[in-house]
């Protein structure tokens, strides 16, 4: 598939999931470059504001299967990935597959889970497979993961530490929406006699495997890697930073920055691209000094200060 028809089809699928979420189009491209990126999406917001109906419509809209987590502190690795029951019948032990055989799974609330429970979906995210009494199961292809937690109500969550949100390609928010969006939201309330809308299918699974590969096609010129790379590193340098974006966010970062020059439809890469995707790939990967963190400096921030520091080059 070719950087144009991607470009369409991106743009198709992001139309069916408006019509069903009230959010800003720059959040729903957000997560869509975690897709295309072939990566995983972590939404962090307050409940009510659309994250499980984004991951539900999207998986309608792509014609994907959906799966649902709920994370709860009593959930076991072997209630996400499944386990070994005994077949009184066949008289052996057969795989049963847990929620996470699924093209897209939501992971809702993921900091409610212990860590080891964390552990066993973060693994799984990483190798695209799951590995039980010594088999490995492959998980299905596509393979997205949603995950959502809830900045506030801490009492009894387990934060994800830094190592494991690196294994986050993006992470965003929805946020409230304006006085005509919550209006809106009212409107199609008031059209419909079901709780949650109708999405359109656009694409299928084979029109999704199409769809990741377009990336791959995309020009990055030797300037823009550089500046990339004079991002990543610049994040290091700061002294509000005591951990700056390690080479792995540095790939994240060109990678992303490729599927959003494919949802522009462009078959080249810009620094407009760059910076565009830069603060939600790069600001989960950093972790503040105590005194950056003690005076509230906001890592997003520290991202911003980046990108006016660093030159960017002129592309032709």
């Amino acid at each position: 598939m070719n950087v144009e028809e991607a470009s369409a089809d991106v743009e198709s699928v992001l139309d069916a999931v408006a019509d069903a979420v009230v959010a800003d189009r720059s959040f729903l491209e957000t997560v869509s470059v975690g897709l295309l990126a072939r990566g995983h999406v972590l939404l962090e917001d307050v409940p009510g504001t659309g994250k499980t109906l984004t991951a539900r419509s999207l998986t309608r809209a792509l014609g994907l299967e959906f799966s649902r987590i709920q994370f709860t502190p009593d959930l076991l690795p072997s209630d996400v990935i499944g386990t070994h029951v005994f077949d009184e019948a066949d008289r052996e032990f057969e795989f049963n597959e847990g929620p996470i055989f699924g093209n897209v799974v939501l992971a809702d609330e993921i900091n409610r889970a212990p860590p080891k429970t964390q552990a066993a979906l973060l693994e799984a995210m990483e190798e695209g497979q799951v590995t039980v009494d010594g088999e490995t199961h492959a998980l299905p292809d596509p393979f997205f993961v949603v995950a959502t937690q809830n900045p506030v109500e801490q009492e009894g969550t387990f934060q994800l530490p830094e190592a494991q949100l690196d294994r986050f390609v993006v992470k965003s928010s929805v946020g409230y929406p304006d006085l005509e969006g919550e209006r809106e939201i009212l409107r199609r309330r008031a059209g419909r006699t079901s709780q949650s809308p109708d999405v359109e299918r656009v694409l299928s699974i084979e029109g999704v495997r199409d769809l990741q590969t377009a990336p791959e096609a995309v020009r990055v010129e030797d300037d823009v890697l550089d500046y990339i790379a004079d991002v990543a590193r610049a994040t290091r340098e700061d002294r509000r930073v005591e951990v700056g974006v390690s080479p792995r966010g540095t790939q994240r970062l060109f990678e992303a920055a490729r599927a959003y020059a494919v949802v522009a439809g462009r078959e080249y890469v810009t620094p407009s691209d760059v910076k565009r995707v830069a603060t939600p790939v790069l600001a989960h990967r950093l972790v503040l000094t105590p005194d950056a963190t003690v005076s509230g400096t906001e890592k997003a921030s520290v991202v911003d200060s980046v990108l006016e520091r660093v030159a960017v080059p002129t592309v032709d």
